[in-house]
């Protein structure tokens, strides 16, 4: 047996139906939505974190309510964030608005997808953070920073591991 046979189970494509179709349909990477997957929840459904963030993608109540509103769906009620195809929809449309939000760049959309919007813009305006406010040099959230690096470590991992030579 090979090494990627091993990879592969410890960086799995569980939900591949949604999360390719969802990909495609916001233009994003599937191996990014995986990778954030791991990340988040280890593909457990039914997670919760501490902070009360639920599913697979890890969605807050609350974004999950406005989520739900940009996406034209009625009656939201937080119990449909255990659903594995509304959260990875949800997920996936929220990543993608965060990257738009933030001119494709990666790092930052990551780090807003962690510590939030308003910290990322509050980030890029203070010069110890950005120099440039367009690029953080540094994360001040010790949490969001060990999130986007996990977040692109796993990433490049999926791309390793499923990416045709």
């Amino acid at each position: 047996m090979n090494t990627h046979y091993f990879l592969k189970k410890f960086y799995p494509l569980k939900y591949e139906e949604y999360v390719n179709s969802y990909s495609k349909e916001f233009g994003l990477d599937p191996y990014l939505v995986f990778a954030i997957i791991k990340v988040e929840s280890n593909f457990n459904p039914y997670a919760i974190s501490n902070r009360n963030a639920i599913g697979l993608m890890q969605i807050m109540p609350d974004t999950g309510r406005w989520i739900a509103a940009k996406l034209g769906m009625k009656d939201f009620k937080e119990e449909i964030l255990f659903n594995p195809e509304v959260n990875i929809k949800m997920g996936v449309w929220y990543l993608h608005y965060l990257l738009k939000n933030f001119d494709g760049n990666l790092k930052l959309a990551l780090a807003a997808y962690n510590g939030g919007c308003g910290n990322v813009d509050l980030w890029l305006k203070d010069k110890r953070f950005s120099q440039d406010g367009r690029q953080l040099h540094s994360i001040p959230f010790p949490e969001t920073d060990r999130y986007v690096k996990k977040v692109l470590a796993v990433y490049r991992m999926y791309k390793f591991i499923y990416t045709k030579k």
